[in-house]
């Protein structure tokens, strides 16, 4: 002999449960929406980094094979705003860190910009993110 709850219980039950998952619906996507979104803004802070990782590099590239001082510079923020046009939402900063620009010795640029990220969450967080890149300087570099 098996006991099974009275059928007027069971009713009762369905009753009571009807609209939960309405409910828990309701509750649970904003918080779900809202997860994704920090995904996606967290997700757009680490290609920053990488680009700006890429935009460090070309612009200490560019600038090590120059002749001159001022055309290393010049090259230098053209090759990283090439880069990072599409990432960042400000100026794009180039310095050089390294001392000199003579023959033989080594063209270290930093680059840095602000990161667009969590803006997009309507957060006010400043991202800004710098890259810094070192280059020898080419002994057979442009004499034109």
């Amino acid at each position: 002999m098996t006991l099974s709850p009275p059928a007027s219980w069971k009713e009762g039950r369905r009753a009571d449960d009807r609209g939960l998952s309405t409910i828990e619906v309701v509750i649970l996507a904003p918080v779900m929406i809202l997860f994704i979104l920090v995904l996606v803004a967290f997700g757009q802070l680490v290609d920053g980094r990488g680009a700006l990782d890429g935009a460090a590099r070309d612009a200490a590239r560019a600038g090590s094979i120059q002749k001159n001082h001022a055309t290393a510079m010049a090259e230098a923020e053209k090759a990283a705003e090439a880069n990072l046009g599409d990432v960042c939402s400000g100026p794009v900063s180039v310095v050089q860190t390294s001392q000199g620009f003579e023959p033989d010795t080594i063209f270290t640029v930093e680059v840095s910009c602000q990161v667009r990220g969590l803006a997009m969450l309507g957060l006010d967080v400043p991202t800004t993110l710098s890259a810094s890149f070192s280059s020898p300087l080419d002994p057979f570099r442009r004499s034109a």
